[in-house]
C-alpha cells in the first residue's frame, strides 16, 4: 500500500500538491462562510434573508455578461501563453467597459419584475454594485492566477476575500444594525475593500498591450462562453428567483438557507474540476481511460453526499449549533441528502463541455436544464409552499436534472473525443 501511495505521488505529486493547496483554500473559506452565514442568516429576518440571497444571486447570474464573457480567452492565454496575459487584460477591461450598459439594463428590468416591491432601488444598486464589479474583478483575479498555476495565491486571495465578507457581518452583528439596508452598505464596502487588495498585491505585474486583431480572433469563444456562463449560473441561482416569485420572501429565506448550506459542499468539488479542466486542455486523452468517467462521478456524488450527511447531523445533534433563526430550518436539512450531488454532477458536466472545447454544445446544454429546473420549480410551488411537501421533492427535481445533463453531455464527448483547445 505505500508504495502503491509513493508510485501515485510520483506520477502526479504536482498534481496532488496543487489541489491539496486549493482545498486548503476551501477548508478555511468553508469556515469562514460558516461564520459569515450565521450572522447574517441570524440577524437578519428569514424574509430579508431570503431577499438578500435573491439579489445576490441576480448579481452573480448578470456578473457573467459582464465584458462579453471575454474572461475565459484571458484564462486560456493564462494558462497555455502566459506572456500574453497583459494583452488579454487590457482587452477584457475594454471589454468590461462596453458590456456595462448591457449589464446595467438586465439589473433594472430583473429589478422592475421582482424587487420593486420588497426592496428599495438604492439597497439593490449596492449589492449589484458589489457581485457584479466587486466580487467578480475578484473571481477575475483569481482564474487569471489559476491559469498560471498558482493556486496557493489564488487560494489565499480568496480567502482573503471572504474573511473581509466574514468581517463585515461580524461588524454589522457587533454594531447591532439588523436591516437589510444597513448589511447592504457593509456588504458592498467589504467587497470593494477585497477587489482593490486583489487589484493591487495579486494581480501578475505585466504590461498593457492593445492587440485589436488578437481580440477579434477570440470574440466569438467569448460571447459563446459568456451565453454558457450565464445559463449556467442561470440554472444554478434562478431558482431563487422563481421562488421569491412565487412563493414570497418567507418561503424564498427558506430555500436560501437550505440551498446555502447545500452549497458549502461544492467548495472541494470545485477545486477539483478547476484541475480537471486544465488536465484535460493540457492532455485531450485524460478521460479515455477504463472506468475514469464513472469513478470521477461516484468520488463527487459521494463527497458531497458526506458533506451534507454530516452537516445534519450536526443540526440533529445542536438544533441551535448555527444560530435561532437556522434552527427553524435544520429539520429540512436531513430532507435534501441527494440534492448537494445532483447539483454538483451537473457542474462538472459544463466543466467537462467547457475543457473539451465544446462551447456551442454547453450553451444549449445549459439553457436545456435551465429551462428544465424552472419548470419543475414552478410546478413545485404551484403544487404546495409547505415546506414539509416540497423540500423533500426537491431530491426528485435535482435527480431529473442529473439525468436530462449525463444524456446530454456525455453523447456529446463521445461523439468526436477530446480534442486540443
Amino acid at each position: 500500500m505505500i508504495t502503491l501511495a509513493k508510485t501515485v505521488y510520483g506520477r502526479h505529486g504536482g498534481l496532488i500538491r496543487a489541489y491539496m493547496s486549493m482545498v486548503s483554500g476551501s477548508a478555511v473559506r468553508l469556515a469562514l462562510s460558516l461564520v459569515y452565514f450565521i450572522c447574517i442568516a441570524n440577524v437578519l429576518p428569514i424574509s430579508d434573508f431570503g431577499l438578500f440571497a435573491t439579489a445576490s444571486a441576480t448579481g452573480v447570474m448578470v456578473s457573467r455578461a459582464l465584458a462579453f464573457g471575454f474572461v475565459s480567452p484571458l484564462y486560456r492565454v493564462a494558462t497555455v501563453k502566459p506572456r500574453l496575459v497583459g494583452t488579454y487584460t487590457l482587452g477584457f477591461l475594454v471589454a468590461g467597459l462596453l458590456s456595462l450598459p448591457l449589464v446595467a439594463a438586465i439589473c433594472a428590468g430583473i429589478f422592475l419584475v421582482l424587487f420593486r416591491g420588497d426592496m428599495a432601488a438604492g439597497v439593490f444598486l449596492r449589492f449589484m454594485l458589489a457581485e457584479i464589479l466587486c466580487w467578480r474583478g475578484l473571481e477575475v483575479v483569481s482564474i487569471v492566477l489559476n491559469g498560471l498555476g498558482r493556486f496557493g495565491l489564488s487560494s489565499i486571495m480568496v480567502v482573503m476575500g471572504t474573511a473581509l465578507r466574514t468581517l463585515a457581518a461580524l461588524a454589522f452583528v457587533a454594531l447591532s444594525y439588523s436591516t437589510l439596508s444597513d448589511w447592504s452598505w457593509f456588504y458592498l464596502g467589504a467587497n470593494c475593500l477585497a477587489l482593490a487588495i486583489a487589484i493591487i498585491h495579486f494581480y501578475p505585474r505585466r504590461r498593457l498591450r492593445w492587440q485589436p486583431r488578437l481580440y477579434v480572433r477570440r470574440w466569438a469563444d467569448s460571447v459563446t462562453v459568456a451565453g454558457a456562463e450565464i445559463l449556467f449560473y442561470v440554472q444554478s441561482e434562478f431558482d431563487k428567483l422563481v421562488v421569491l416569485a412565487i412563493g414570497g420572501p418567507a418561503v424564498s429565506g427558506i430555500y436560501a438557507i437550505i440551498m446555502r448550506l447545500a452549497d458549502l459542499t461544492a467548495l472541494p468539488v470545485r477545486s477539483f474540476n478547476m484541475l480537471l479542466v486544465q488536465a484535460i486542455m493540457r492532455a485531450p486523452k485524460t478521460l479515455d481511460r477504463p472506468f475514469a468517467r464513472p469513478l470521477i462521478e461516484l468520488a463527487i456524488a459521494g463527497v458531497s453526499f458526506a458533506a451534507i450527511f454530516s452537516m445534519a447531523l450536526y443540526l440533529k445533534i445542536l438544533p441551535n449549533g448555527l444560530g435561532r433563526n437556522v434552527s427553524e430550518i435544520a429539520p429540512f436539512v436531513l430532507m435534501i441528502l441527494l440534492v448537494p450531488g445532483f447539483r454538483n454532477l451537473v457542474e462538472y458536466h459544463s466543466e467537462l463541455l467547457y475543457a473539451t472545447g465544446r462551447t456551442v454544445r454547453r450553451v444549449l446544454n445549459l439553457a436545456l436544464v435551465g429551462a428544465s429546473k424552472i419548470a419543475l420549480l414552478c410546478g413545485l410551488m404551484v403544487w404546495s409552499v409547505e415546506p414539509t411537501l416540497w423540500v423533500p421533492t426537491l431530491n426528485g427535481v435535482y435527480f431529473a436534472l442529473y439525468l436530462a445533463s449525463a444524456l446530454l453531455t456525455y453523447p456529446a464527448i463521445a461523439k468526436a473525443g477530446a480534442r486540443p483547445i
